[in-house]
């Protein structure tokens, strides 16, 4: 009886150990291949070239599957535990401030042009993107759902995991249980491998990146001038390594007007328990030079995406 005590204890205390183990928020997208072989894409003016990007609005509105699609992989994941971000809405909200300020800047002749495809990764914050394309395959009359799910650092872009298949064929005429089918037997493998690396990066950081430029100024300031005997270049590159996770980052360019950190890990959470982006260390950066080293030139932040940012010492 001791004994079994003993293992019952044992099992209740896993079961809540599992319970408590932080787990990566997630956000459901349709892949970029799939908007682009279906014509979902838009272009856009990035500093003066034309980048294609997909069109999200346009995917929701004139793809009938496509919501009850991702409600089906959201609903699996959630299953087993991970928090979720829901594109639909937080595409909804970027909509709706989009037509507001649209409105306000209407009387003034401006306009403003929404990145969706951006915009939803900065609101949202997840910490991985899962991309879904699928295609449903006619068997007689069966039919099956070949699909590619590829998670994606939503930070850094980089790969992490995927799962690729063909489920058996089904008279199910529904899309979305087509593809439940199709994915369940490879899930438990590819959450695995979400989990471990999500661990890891509470370990050692989330990887960001970090750009410093200096612009003409009235004080002919640049990254080589010296402040209480240390250049500039010295003085940033100590801040960021005394402010990254162990003290890991990689300088991989630095002249006299321009340093690029790549590889920058930092905590994925501050003390609130809110997600840490590039912009928020680059905000921290510019304070530091402004009120510490007390730089007599402006210092500007422009945000590039999550994981990208960019600090402008001087006028532009």
């Amino acid at each position: 009886m001791k004994k079994l005590t003993l293992i019952l204890a044992a099992l209740s205390f896993a079961a809540v150990l599992s319970a408590q183990v932080k787990k990566p928020t997630l956000m459901i997208v349709p892949s970029d291949n799939w908007c682009t072989q279906r014509g979902f894409v838009e272009n856009y003016d990035n500093q003066g070239m034309t980048q294609t990007l997909p069109n999200y609005n346009a995917a929701f509105n004139e793809d009938q599957d496509l919501g009850f699609v991702i409600a089906k992989i959201s609903g699996i994941m959630a299953d087993r535990g991970f928090p979720l971000k829901n594109v639909y809405e937080e595409m909804k909200s970027i909509n709706t401030t989009s037509a507001e300020l649209s409105a306000l800047q209407g009387k003034n002749g401006g306009s403003v042009q929404t990145n969706t495809y951006t915009e939803v990764r900065n609101r949202a914050k997840a910490d991985l993107i899962l991309q879904l394309n699928w295609k449903v395959n006619n068997v007689g009359p069966k039919k099956s759902v070949t699909f590619n799910l590829e998670a994606f650092d939503a930070y850094s872009n980089r790969s992490v995991a995927s799962a690729t298949g063909t489920g058996n064929p089904s008279f199910s005429a529904e899309t979305a249980v087509l593809l439940e089918e199709a994915v369940n037997s490879y899930m438990d493998e590819f959450c695995a491998r979400l989990q471990s690396y999500f661990e890891t990066m509470l370990e050692m950081g989330r990887e960001i990146g970090l750009d410093v430029y200096v612009f003409d100024n009235d004080e002919d300031l640049d990254l080589e001038t010296e402040f209480d005997g240390k250049e500039l270049i010295e003085i940033i590159e100590d801040w960021v390594a005394d402010n990254t996770v162990g003290h890991r980052y990689n300088l991989v360019d630095a002249n006299e007007l321009q340093m690029k950190f790549e590889e920058v890990h930092v905590p994925l959470y501050d003390e609130r328990g809110r997600a840490i982006g590039a912009s928020d260390v680059a905000g921290n950066l510019r304070k530091y030079l402004r009120n510490t080293v007390q730089l007599p030139v402006d210092v500007k932040v422009l945000r590039i995406g999550l994981g990208q940012a960019r600090i402008i010492i001087g006028s532009k």
